[in-house]
């Protein structure tokens, strides 16, 4: 059967074998790890980058395959034309480095020995033995792949877009579906299991075939597109190998309201506070959210953290110095990697931004021309490292004074939160519409945004749609004047003995 421009997506044999290699292995593992019912956690609000999806949306908890449309959604005059997705991975395993740190952590609470038993004939409660005693299953082959929660929230995302704009993702439009990819399995992964979710919406009841054999072709791995800061030097060298842009993560973690939860966390575990640090204390607050949402358990780990502590953990990085590392919290991987911190952060992203405009722009001269759309739905997957400089870039979530060391209790009502901009599955969505009563040519194309499925208002109107064109104008400087290899180049030094 001939294929659509969807299967021109296809660059190579071995991205599709190691696609089909990674969906086997990975359901082989993760087939007995889906939760069974929704649990919840008081700190689930504080988990960041790892807050489930249907935390940040709670709305979809009746039913997660049914779209809740926002009443904001343009609708009779106006008609969808085109969809472009950018979609974060679904629900994942932890890296190997957090792995071997909850490892780590895991061995000194077995280590306590005797001193357990002095506690038991004592008749207190242990935390520490029963977190000691609680099983350690994760395995260091995981390493941040996609968990079969994961493919669920790709497969309901599918259904529930698929129901809210029919006409683009109709039966006929799936072989012109195009689909990008980070080559990151779980990226892979996901976009795979979306499509799984269109086959169930066309073919209810009936078992999706391989990917491979599917009608549209699997994602086409584009790193330069959705993992632009590894291919970016001036982020890399300024920002990535940079110590003192780090500067307030460093302060951050010898402050007070840090080494307050240091000395809490190591009374309630029994083991001393110097065998403890940041490190240690941030893969136990995110062990609590991986457990809850990988298996759907309420862990000990939770039991160790409240509230207060939850929101400190949230405010400070205390991850691995790597993008490849932890994803955490806000002040250091989010603000100073991704966020406003350093203007490279957003302007790197330039590239992306200018890419989705150029599928619109394409589609709008098609309809004016009387053609057809000949790409109705772009999908492109990536991580929150690719959505949260887009968001700054465009000029969402900035607060009036930045986030440091020292203002942690003034910025505790801050805009940019990372568990409700990137949850798992996280979204970013341009709608164009064609307006047939429109009165001018320029009225008749329109673009409404959706951030996680709920309109986005424009950042610099806040109005929830905007004329094509007016859109255009407003981000014309990143549009015509962003280039990714301008932006991304060292200063050249000069190494001649001249004055």
């Amino acid at each position: 059967m001939p294929r659509g421009p969807c299967s021109l997506v296809r660059v190579s044999a071995t991205p599709v074998a190691v696609l089909a290699v990674a969906l086997v292995s990975s359901l082989s593992r993760c087939s007995l790890l889906e939760p069974e019912n929704s649990v919840v956690s008081a700190l689930s609000p504080y988990f960041g980058t790892k807050t489930r999806y249907e935390d940040a949306n709670p709305g979809l908890l009746p039913d997660p395959e049914v779209p809740r449309r926002d009443p904001e959604l343009l609708e009779e005059t106006c008609t969808p034309v085109q969809l472009v997705a950018l979609i974060r991975h679904g629900t994942r395993y932890p890296t190997t480095k957090q792995i071997r740190k909850l490892r780590q952590l895991h061995g000194l609470l077995q280590a306590r020995g005797a001193e357990d038993d002095r506690t038991r004939a004592a008749g207190r409660g242990d935390l520490g033995a029963a977190l000691a005693d609680w099983p350690l299953w994760y395995a260091d082959w995981m390493d941040g792949q996609l968990v079969e929660k994961g493919r669920q929230d790709m497969r309901q995302l599918a259904l529930r877009l698929a129901s809210l704009f029919p006409a683009l993702f109709s039966r006929e439009n799936y072989g012109r579906l195009q689909l990008v990819t980070s080559s990151k399995h779980r990226c892979m992964d996901s976009g795979a299991a979306f499509l799984q979710g269109l086959w169930q919406h066309y073919h209810p009841g009936l078992p999706p075939p391989d990917i491979a054999d599917m009608e549209c072709g699997p994602p086409r791995i584009n790193d330069k597109l959705m993992r632009f800061f590894d291919h970016c030097e001036k982020f890399l060298t300024q920002v990535e190998r940079n110590a003192t842009a780090l500067y307030h993560v460093e302060a951050f973690k010898t402050g007070p309201e840090m080494q307050n939860i240091l000395k809490k966390v190591a009374d309630i575990l029994q083991v001393p506070v110097n065998n403890l640090n940041a490190d240690l204390i941030q893969v136990a607050f995110f062990t609590c959210s991986f457990d809850l949402a990988i298996k759907g358990v309420k862990s000990p780990w939770c039991d160790v953290f409240d509230i207060d502590d939850a929101k400190v953990c949230i405010t400070f990085g205390v991850s691995l110095p790597s993008l490849h590392g932890f994803h955490c919290c806000y002040l250091k991987q989010l603000f100073k990697k991704e966020g406003y911190g350093y203007s490279i952060n957003s302007r790197s992203s330039c590239t992306l931004f200018q890419d989705i405009f150029q599928h619109l722009d394409k589609a709008v001269k098609q309809k004016q021309r009387s053609h057809p759309v000949s790409s109705p739905v772009i999908l492109q997957f990536g991580h929150a490292e690719t959505l949260l400089p887009l968001l700054s870039l465009m000029g969402y979530f900035k607060d009036k004074e930045p986030l440091t060391a020292y203002n942690y209790k003034e910025q505790m009502h801050r805009k940019f939160r990372s568990g409700h901009i990137v949850p798992y599955a996280s979204n970013l969505i341009f709608v164009l519409y064609h307006c047939k009563n429109a009165k001018t040519p320029k009225e008749e194309f329109r673009v409404q945004m959706l951030l996680n499925e709920k309109v986005l208002p424009l950042a610099h109107s806040q109005e929830t749609v905007s004329l094509y064109e007016d859109l255009k104008n407003h981000y014309k400087d990143i549009l015509q004047s962003c280039h990714t290899s301008e932006e991304c180049e060292l200063p050249k030094v000069n190494t001649s003995d001249e004055l």
